[in-house]
């Protein structure tokens, strides 16, 4: 029984035991009687030969496989022989184990005759080149690259199967279901079947309990992955739900659809349905106008209109804007001026409830610059914050920015929304203190240019986004005196009666779409905007990029310039206190990109200098 003691220690080692009933009786000795040479609890049999036989081969299988396990999360144990990239990061693989485990991967290395390879030498895959469908994930991979070293499935990482809504359970918001979509692609992609039906189930479970946006992922993955038990469940929810017909036709593929209507025309709910259905005719000029803004045709759209006498609110077009098109097409359709920013649709769904969806910061921001209300809640009690955050992952909250780099889009959503619930009415209409200073036109556009510029520089995505709602970009950007005489001049002789017309108009177009820049960051990024006012308003910053004056000017102006840095590093770090951000979340540091650049580098020549 020697041997039988060392086999149990060694078990011990290879499942420690947080609980005393932990072991399971199939896969563990379940009592130290197992191992008595007969002197205690003479009562209990000693194990049988065979017994004995599977718990040691049950044994050497676990031992196998945590071995194995070495070779995809032991840093130590880089023998890889190939690499697959997955979301830009490269992963080292051992190609016979994955030959061994995967026919997919049998197949593909076998016939492998591409040239390109790492700086090692080692052949280099492509996740985006292997799925013919659907996208996988880093961590959904490298949960399906350790089944195949192993034999095991690990726990779902939170940071990519759990949202940021603190009041889910996280048994059906959105990235659980991405995640086990992922799961899905991968498993079948790579032809691992028993993975499929553990997946499979997940997404069985998911169908019930999701809301019925969410289903229409689940289905489309069982289509192309051809599980024909989990997409006629898919179609069976989606034909017996309050989705609009003209959305399943655009979501759904063509095939399903005759599944679908012909359980809907069975349904009682399609019979009660039928009985206020739209006028044939209706429907089809709605349809029409839903086709000129899926071809980004705003004149087609102006024509329908007036042709077919319905409007935007009745064909819902702004919805299928907020839903469906880019920022663009649906800032045109809310400057047509006669549309309803809080109407809801026949689930009752606001437009600001519908991008919260989509996560397009400037969807978002540009409804709530028209008056869309943040608080209105959906049937079942969502808000447009609620919504946004059950569809957020943790990994994409919390992702670090590095300097200069654009914030997270689900975040900056949820930041905009969020300070949008908590904003008093009357805090908008803050006036543009520096800004306003001199009367002089082209000084005014000079000041707001820099501001506008150091904003694109320090604050990228929000500067972008606070640009597309002021429609900045369809007038041109003010060059200096340069651009207006033809000739560097001096700023306060230029006279507006020597630029024609047409230029001025020009000019305070710019100068108006500028302004109303700034009243957006102000609005919807007050933090940055005040670290903006800090640099703006210090008078010895122009003097700090110019490369001139003798050896103690310029120590001086160094000086200065690392006491500004400190400024504006202090604000910062104040924003940050009171808004419970991460310092490697949210909105980059104002450290870096410009500030913390040499002031040597500007032109002698320029009045205003381009923070890019």
């Amino acid at each position: 029984m020697v041997i039988v003691d060392l086999v149990y220690e060694d078990y011990i080692q290879t499942f420690p035991m947080e609980n005393g009933n932990d072991f399971s009786p199939s896969l563990s000795f379940t009592s130290s009687s197992y191992l008595s040479n007969g002197s205690i609890n003479q009562h209990i049999p000693s194990p049988t030969m065979s017994e004995l036989g599977i718990n040691l081969e049950l044994l050497s299988l676990s031992k196998l496989s945590s071995s194995l396990e070495k070779l995809v999360i032991g840093s130590d144990y880089d023998y890889s022989d190939a690499e697959i990239e997955v979301e830009g990061i490269s992963i080292g693989i051992n190609r016979c184990i994955l030959a061994a485990r995967s026919q997919f991967f049998h197949e593909l290395f076998k016939n492998y005759n591409d040239s390109s390879s790492t700086k090692e030498g080692k052949p280099k895959y492509l996740m985006t080149k292997m799925l013919m469908n659907g996208r996988v994930g880093y961590e959904a991979f490298m949960v399906v690259l350790n089944y195949l070293y192993t034999g095991k499935v690990k726990a779902s990482p939170p940071e990519v199967s759990t949202c940021v809504d603190e009041s889910c359970a996280h048994d059906a918001c959105g990235p659980a279901i991405s995640y086990a979509i992922e799961m899905m692609y991968a498993s079948a992609t790579f032809q691992i079947k028993e993975l499929v039906l553990v997946v499979q189930r997940r997404l069985h479970n998911f169908v019930d309990k999701a809301f019925v946006e969410d289903v229409i992922p689940i289905l489309m993955v069982a289509f192309h992955c051809d599980l024909s038990e989990l997409l006629s469940h898919c179609i069976q929810r989606i034909a017996q739900s309050d989705l609009d017909n003209n959305i399943i036709k655009k979501e759904l593929p063509i095939e399903v659809l005759p599944d679908v209507f012909s359980l809907r025309i069975n349904s009682r709910q399609e019979e009660e349905h039928d009985s206020i259905q739209v006028d044939p005719i209706n429907e089809k000029r709605i349809n029409n106008i839903h086709r000129a803004l899926d071809s980004n045709d705003i004149e087609l759209l102006k024509l329908l209109l007036d042709e077919s006498h319905i409007s935007l609110d009745a064909a819902f077009a702004l919805h299928y804007a907020a839903a469906y098109c880019n920022s663009k097409i649906v800032n045109e359709v809310l400057n047509f001026g006669n549309v309803d920013v809080n109407l809801r649709n026949s689930r009752g769904y606001t437009v600001l409830h519908i991008a919260a969806r989509r996560k397009d910061p400037s969807v978002v921001i540009g409804l709530l610059s028209q008056g869309a209300y943040v608080s209105d809640t959906t049937g079942d009690g969502q808000t447009a914050v609620t919504i946004c955050r059950r569809l957020t992952r943790p990994k994409d909250f919390h992702e670090a920015i590095k300097h200069g780099q654009e914030a997270n889009k689900d975040r900056l959503c949820i930041d905009v929304l969020e300070r949008e619930m908590r904003r008093n009415p009357l805090a908008g209409n803050v006036s543009i203190s520096s800004m306003m200073v001199a009367d002089d036109l082209h000084m005014r556009l000079l000041l707001l240019e820099n501001r506008v510029a150091m904003a694109r520089s320090l604050f990228p995505l929000e500067a972008r986004v606070a640009m597309q709602i002021a429609h900045a970009d369809t007038t041109l950007e003010f060059a200096g005196l340069s651009a207006c005489k033809g000739s560097y001049g001096n700023f306060r002789e230029v006279d507006l009666n020597e630029i024609p017309t047409e230029q001025v108009k020009k000019l305070q177009q710019r100068l108006q779409a500028l302004q109303k820049t700034v009243e957006t960051g102000r609005r919807f990024f007050p933090n940055c905007s005040e670290v903006l006012d800090r640099l703006l308003e210090d008078e010895t910053l122009g003097a700090l990029l110019l490369d001139e004056g003798t050896p103690e000017e310029q120590g001086t102006k160094r000086t200065r310039y690392m006491e500004l840095k400190a400024d504006v590093m202090n604000a910062f770090n104040k924003d940050v206190a009171q808004n419970n951000w991460t310092t490697t979340g949210g909105f980059p540091s104002p450290s870096s990109s410009t500030i913390t650049s040499s002031p040597k580098s500007s032109g002698k020549h320029k009045v205003r200098r381009k923070y890019v």
